[in-house]
């Protein structure tokens, strides 16, 4: 009797957690490897977990791909660590027991940059050993995303017709990442092979409770659920988990009379909880109908607050100015508003400031945003890095600035830590700027990181930087469309200093219809100048202007005269084949950039004029 027909009359009892075991054990490392180093505690695991009842019991193979076992170095050993882990589980198992054969999701919010084909070619590998060896069906588990389950399943049953248990991770209760509901979510998974759909990870007893009594009961499939222990603790540089075996068997009951048909445990569940699952199984019966509680569904067509002209819209007249102004490194903040006044009044349509630029601790951005937006009525346009902040903190700032009516940003991943003014600090990077602006795009529909419901959309127009200073710059511009694709609605360039590189560049992008803006910044002298060149990624300068500012030595008036002059050129030539100029200012010098805005200003109406 095979998996699918036991689940037709039976409630059957999955293992726990394989992870959380080792973990007691002292193990912090790439579990997976322990099938090949110390294949005895992997075969003690599955024993307690059958001893405590469990009847399907799932290979320690789940982050067994290619993609996961390369920080490790190990990519090389995915055939032999899936055949491992499937011998050691079939050497456990009897007749009454049931080996699946564990594929984890890969996907998730963090700075992971593979391909769904690379990540498909990797499950192809790892399914194949897998179903080699001789298992009575696969697990795919925790997946966050969607479209990768869902490849996942139509790989698996092209495989194999050996039956396929697939459990997705929820954001919130309910939904998966985007926005998905769940009810959705099994259903598409279903209709491309699944035979067993349900959930997985994230979350304990309580909430996966929550999600499965909103679902009705698939016809002809069955309804699976293996939720953690609880939230997790974390003490002493280590996760805790609440042991609550007499609340997991009354959670067991309600997750039984919701349909579900497999049960068993995901992180920190011990046998314990197992044993509590594997009790009330025993006693109860398959439940065939059930009354499905309704949930709120996920409106998109929210109110949405009336705003002023986003960026795009102001980018289609003539020769649109952005200035960067720095935040200061230190408290006081009255030169810098003075120079965001100036700037105002010297016509500029945004002042951008940036996210603590060079990894350097300065005056938080959307703070000064919000009071040159209200004490002098300067349109912000604030600069969101990938680097200081998780995804609770990012969600978090962006709510913040759309509470405060900022909603111009550029999403940029961010120097990393190590070149700033605390090298031993953690670069988060939780995403990158790809995934940052498909977020913020996402938060644009009323719906959080997590899928969850805003009640409310955001109005965000999304800016991202483009480095012309490359040396293949075809592969600049690829990435301008991979950030097209992500959603966003203009870039911004690093500085230029090289007249022929602007018409390179205009040349190489004819073909985008996002406006660009290119980055123009004054030079103050020549130690300046050669620390740009020499000292900043993505900066470089020609050597005659490096000549050029060394002539002036220590003289600082002349120093800053040439440098306005030589932004001036290279304005010129950007006006002729561009829209927009982003003038960066330096050390808050904010004249330099007030005497270059009034330039562009006097060269548009001298262009209008010629129009005429």
């Amino acid at each position: 009797m095979n998996l699918l027909e036991k689940l037709e009359n039976s409630i059957l009892v999955g293992d726990g957690a394989m992870g959380t075991l080792l973990y007691e054990q002292g193990i912090d490392t790439c579990f997976e490897a322990i099938n090949l180093s110390n294949p005895s505690r992997i075969t003690e695991a599955h024993k307690a977990y059958i001893d405590a009842g469990a009847n399907v019991i799932q290979t320690n193979t789940y982050a067994a791909n290619r993609l996961k076992l390369e920080k490790y170095g190990m990519a090389h050993l995915v055939k032999e660590i899936n055949r491992k882990g499937v011998e050691i589980a079939n050497e456990v198992a009897n007749d009454e027991i049931y080996v699946l054969g564990t594929v984890g999701g890969i996907r998730r919010y963090q700075m992971e940059e593979w391909s769904l084909a690379e990540i498909k070619s990797a499950f192809f590998e790892q399914m194949t050993e897998l179903l080699k060896e001789g298992v009575d069906g696969l697990l795919l588990e925790t997946f966050y995303d969607i479209e990768e389950a869902i490849m996942a399943t139509k790989l698996a049953r092209k495989l194999t017709d050996q039956p396929i248990v697939v459990n997705v991770s929820l954001g919130e209760v309910g939904v998966l990442q985007g926005g998905v509901l769940l009810e959705k979510a099994h259903q598409q998974l279903v209709e491309v092979g699944a035979d067993v759909v349900g959930l997985n990870c994230r979350m304990g007893p309580f909430h996966m409770l929550k999600s499965i009594e909103g679902i009705p009961i698939p016809k002809d499939r069955y309804l699976a659920v293996y939720p953690n222990a609880s939230l997790p603790d974390f003490r002493d540089g280590r996760y805790y988990y609440q042991s609550n075996t007499d609340y997991f068997a009354d959670m067991g009951k309600r997750f039984i009379e919701q349909g579900v048909r497999l049960i068993g445990g995901c992180c920190g569940t011990t046998p314990e909880q197992i044993r509590a699952f594997a009790k009330v199984a025993k006693s109860s019966k398959p439940v065939l109908e059930k009354v499905v509680k309704p949930r709120l569904e996920i409106s998109h067509q929210m109110p949405v607050e009336k705003i002023q002209e986003t960026l795009p819209e102001i980018v289609k007249k003539r020769s649109s100015v952005i200035v960067e102004l720095d935040p200061p490194k230190r408290l006081a903040v009255d030169r810098f508003l003075k120079g965001a006044k100036a700037l105002k009044e010297a016509g500029v349509d945004a002042v951008t400031l940036a996210d603590n630029s060079l990894a350097s601790p300065r005056v938080d951005n959307m703070a000064l945003g919000a009071m040159m937006k209200n004490n002098h009525s300067v349109r912000p346009l604030v600069h969101v890095t990938c680097r200081d902040r998780n995804l609770i903190g990012l969600q978090s700032h962006l709510m913040g600035l759309h509470a405060l009516g900022i909603h111009d940003l550029l999403a940029i991943t961010g120097d990393p830590t190590k070149i700033g003014d605390f090298p031993g600090a953690t670069s988060v990077y939780d995403m990158t700027s790809f995934q940052l602006i498909s977020m913020i795009k996402q938060l644009n529909e009323g719906i959080s990181f997590s899928g969850k419901d805003l009640g409310q959309k955001a109005s965000f127009s999304v800016g991202a930087a483009l480095n012309p200073n490359v040396r293949h710059l075809d592969k600049a511009v690829m990435r301008m469309e991979k950030k097209i694709t992500s959603g966003a609605d203009y870039f911004m360039t690093q500085p230029i200093y090289n007249e022929k590189q602007i018409i390179q560049l205009y040349n190489e992008t004819k073909h985008i219809e996002q406006p660009i803006y290119i980055g123009i910044m004054p030079l103050t002298n020549t130690r300046n100048a050669e620390f740009l060149h020499n000292e900043v990624p993505g900066i470089k300068l020609t050597d005659q202007i490096r000549e050029v500012m060394a002539k002036h030595g220590d003289h600082k008036e002349a120093a800053a005269k040439e440098g306005i002059s030589i932004a001036q050129s290279l304005i010129d030539v950007a006006l002729e084949h561009f829209n927009g100029i982003y003038l960066i200012t330096p050390f808050l010098r904010y004249e330099m950039t007030v005497q270059l805005t009034n330039y562009i200003r006097s060269k548009t109406i001298e262009k209008e004029k010629s129009f005429l």
